[in-house]
């Protein structure tokens, strides 16, 4: 028994890596589980691997891209139609396409933005359009939607402008989606994971063998499952009272973000300002906040760095 029993869930970008581990552990608390990828060999296998670890509950492919509305649309209509129900949206599906934004070139820019953001609006407006239909109401859960963002979004990485674009507005996407479905009893939360996935190998060391990914030796900080059990969480009935937030997840860990607060202030008695009048008062927002003015590398502030917990 889980406590996911009975419920239906949609995972996108499920073929692989964290959507992998997080189908896996849906299903293994109870989730009928729709495995969503644009691979549809790798999408077999997770839902024979849910199979054969005798999971609570069956899980079912869906092969294609959720970025495109209409395909959005059949995996929510195959969702209902299959088991009468949609209960959980997990958006994660990803690509990167890395550049300096010099050399970055409109594909690349497109690609990224559209896998991420598109996919996240394509998928979360035909789920809550489903949702708005049923007229629930606040106290009275009646879905649950998990967006994945990332610290490149949430404080900036070198050479991924598109991707952090992408990440910031979907953490932005979140918070008014958890506000404008509230009403419809639907919660919205993200979470920023980081783990050792095909789009971090490297950063996060090489993505072991499966028998070494399974041992109980030693805990392996950066392996893409340990993400999994907060999604569930934020799928079960037991967070409905938690929307439009940002966690961070990795490891072991679980990070709760806040949101961009206005940390200092300046004002000109009631008149307009004049430019030249600011080059003079600016730099008291920065005396009173300790911000630094120029660039900064915001990721050396995580709690937990790529390069010293490989392994634990």
């Amino acid at each position: 028994m889980g406590f996911l029993d009975g419920s239906v869930a949609i995972v996108t970008g499920a073929g692989r890596g964290i959507g992998r581990g997080e189908a896996i552990e849906l299903a293994a608390q109870g989730a009928l589980v729709l495995v969503n990828d644009v691979d549809a060999a790798a999408a077999a296998e997770v839902v024979d691997e849910i199979s054969a670890a005798g999971a609570a509950a069956a899980a079912a492919v869906h092969v294609g891209d959720c970025s495109d509305p209409a395909v959005a649309s059949e995996v929510v209509e195959q969702a209902i139609g299959r088991h009468g129900r949609l209960d959980a949206i997990v958006n994660n599906a990803g690509v990167v396409r890395d550049r300096t934004i010099a050399k970055m070139t409109p594909s690349e820019w497109d690609t990224v933005i559209a896998v991420h953001l598109r996919g996240h609006y394509a998928l979360t407006h035909a789920a809550c359009a489903h949702w708005k239909e049923l007229g629930g109401g606040p106290g009275h859960a009646v879905g649950h939607i998990v967006c994945t963002t990332s610290t490149s979004g949430l404080l900036g990485n070198f050479g991924q402008s598109n991707y952090g674009a992408a990440k910031a507005g979907i953490a932005a996407f979140s918070t008014i989606v958890a506000q404008e479905m509230a009403r419809y009893g639907v919660n919205c939360n993200a979470i920023a994971p980081a783990a050792r996935t095909r789009m971090t190998e490297g950063a996060y060391g090489d993505i072991p063998a499966a028998a070494a990914a399974s041992s109980a030796e030693s805990f392996d900080f950066w392996h893409p499952d340990n993400v999994a059990p907060m999604v569930a969480y934020l799928c079960s009935e037991a967070a409905s009272h938690i929307s439009g937030k940002v966690f961070g997840v990795q490891g072991d860990v679980v990070e709760l973000y806040q949101p961009w607060t206005s940390v200092a202030e300046i004002a000109n008695g009631d008149k307009r300002w004049d430019a030249d009048a600011l080059r003079g008062r600016v730099g008291e927002l920065f005396a009173a906040s300790g911000i630094e003015p120029g660039p900064q590398n915001m990721m050396a502030r995580l709690h937990h760095s790529m390069t010293d917990r490989s392994r634990r």
